[in-house]
């Protein structure tokens, strides 16, 4: 197979669950849960991993896994419309994502086994919701294009980069909302939602979710994105498109900054198989399932299994210098309505810039 060939393959193989899952997102009807399935509402960019835990899952427990794929904000909107009669049983998505989920009342409490390794930090204290796959918030270029590396935001602000910058919505991805997390922690809010009015006249569009920014990088219809490490790093290595992680700092002379972006579960109230979710929760959370989160270049969730092996030390290398900062996901969570109404109001305005896009134009 060519690399021209390869390269579009696996372009085909990422869009295939996100275009299905944006299918459903827009109305489509679900096939009926089967007695015996498990569906799983996940934020996009654990793709291989599920597909290489899942069948294990499936053939122990005699159940087929039906995923659901979109963005963070979108696959929790969902659960949220169908709230009265839940279609999903298990949920994996971003803060604050995962937050509002539990605010909600989506949630069902669990207190997985497997929870007791997660550090309290990372999981609600009422069982809520738990790290699954710790992240990092990240940008990404494609480096066979640019070659001079943005160091700064300001950077991105070049006339080099008019036309070819994308990022998701913040109102339905978790790395779209990460965006103003980090602007508006490093320059204040008001500073960071003038930097991002600038940034939108380099802005080509913005997207549904994040996963369709890596397809679109490769392929050249953009410079830079938003993204998150684990993804951006797994799809250049495993999915063959052409992408490199980076870091921004906020000025010339600074450190590059981001902050821990982890994918968080939860099980559905009501579900209509909330034991199948349960199990689904447990074996997701075990040291099994977890040691192979290093496969995908995520940091496992529970602190007795090690970030280790070739692609462990490519997480480290690749955060290595760069400086994390805390983030009040509780803060977040007062401020994302007014910073989702700004955004549309002061950013996008009147441009009529399309801000769902959901597949690379053909």
């Amino acid at each position: 197979m060519t690399m021209k060939h390869s390269l579009l393959a696996s372009a085909v193989r990422k869009l295939v669950p996100l275009l299905a899952a944006a299918a459903l997102m827009e109305g489509a009807v679900m096939p009926a849960h089967a007695a015996d399935a498990v569906v799983l509402y996940t934020a996009d960019g654990l793709e291989n991993l599920y597909r290489d835990v899942l069948p294990a899952f499936e053939k122990k427990e005699g159940v087929k896994v039906n995923i659901v794929t979109a963005g963070s904000g979108e696959v929790v909107n969902r659960a949220t419309i169908e709230k009265d009669a839940p279609k999903a049983d298990v949920i994996v998505t971003l803060p604050p994502f995962i937050q509002q989920a539990a605010q909600g009342g989506l949630l069902q409490n669990y207190q997985s086994v497997n929870y007791k390794n997660v550090p309290a930090i990372a999981k609600a204290s009422d069982g809520a919701w738990a790290t699954f796959v710790n992240n990092y918030f990240s940008f990404a270029i494609n480096p066979e294009v640019v070659k001079t590396q943005p160091k700064t935001f300001a950077d991105l602000l070049h006339p080099d980069y008019s036309g070819k910058v994308a990022y998701s919505n913040p109102a339905t991805a978790g790395d779209g909302m990460a965006v103003i997390i980090l602007t508006t922690s490093l320059m204040g809010e008001d500073k960071a939602f003038d930097y991002l009015k600038k940034l939108e006249q380099s802005a080509k569009f913005h997207t549904k979710g994040t996963g369709y920014l890596d397809v679109l990088l490769s392929r050249n219809e953009i410079a830079v994105a938003n993204g998150d490490l684990q993804m951006d790093l797994d799809d250049a290595a495993n999915g063959g498109l052409s992408l490199k992680p980076v870091f921004l700092a906020a000025e010339s002379n600074g450190q590059p900054t981001t902050f821990q972006l982890p994918y968080a579960i939860g099980l559905i109230k009501n579900g209509p198989n909330q034991a199948g979710g349960k199990k689904l929760i447990d074996y997701l959370m075990s040291k099994d399932v977890q040691e192979k989160v290093p496969d995908v270049f995520g940091i496992p969730a529970r602190t007795d299994v090690p970030l280790s092996g070739k692609n462990g030390e490519t997480v480290k290398q690749a955060i290595a210098g760069v400086k994390l900062i805390p983030v009040d996901w509780n803060q977040v969570m007062t401020k994302k309505a007014d910073w989702t109404t700004r955004w549309k109001n002061d950013v996008i305005g009147s441009s009529g810039k399309q801000t769902e896009v959901v597949k690379p134009k053909q």
